[in-house]
């Protein structure tokens, strides 16, 4: 992980630095949170989501079935937990997330806003969650927070009702 670690800290930005992307920001709030006793309080920002980012070397060395360890799927809460609460600081309605997974590492993903679903992610591999580069893991993570937003923003009735 340490030249994930370098090649994220290192990695050149497009347009814009995905670092300052608001979703990126709510995703490192989310693993900053999680350590209740300091152990990752040195560490730097790309170190933590160092676990996100899967090259496609290490994606080749990959099974293509298998089932996930905890570890990934705790990610993956976490990926989602941010985007919920992205889409709550933009909109000021509650998000809430909901997961069925079954041990082979396929399921849903849903965050509701009210009555209403704005994100529905059916998850497939989920042993192999992850990202080519930073870049690509916020340009997900605020896809899923524009197109929430936007549906809340489009039917405020159901997602305000509560």
């Amino acid at each position: 992980m340490t030249s994930t670690t370098a090649a994220l800290a290192e990695a050149p930005t497009t347009t814009s630095d995905p670092w300052k992307s608001p979703f990126v920001l709510e995703l490192i709030k989310q693993w900053r949170a999680q350590d209740t006793h300091g152990a990752w309080e040195g560490k730097d920002d790309a170190t933590l989501l160092a676990p996100y980012i899967i090259t496609k070397e290490q994606r080749k060395e990959m099974p293509i079935i298998g089932d996930p360890d905890p570890e990934t799927i705790w990610r993956l809460e976490l990926f989602y937990n941010a985007v919920g609460l992205a889409i709550e600081r933009e909109t000021k309605n509650m998000v809430s997330p909901m997961m069925k997974m079954h041990h082979e590492g396929f399921g849903k993903m849903i965050l509701t806003a009210g009555r209403l679903v704005v994100v529905n992610k059916q998850l497939r591999d989920v042993h192999r969650f992850g990202f080519e580069t930073i870049e690509k893991l916020a340009a997900e993570g605020e896809k899923f927070v524009s197109a929430a937003v936007e549906m809340i923003h489009k039917f405020p009735e159901v997602a305000n009702y509560g």
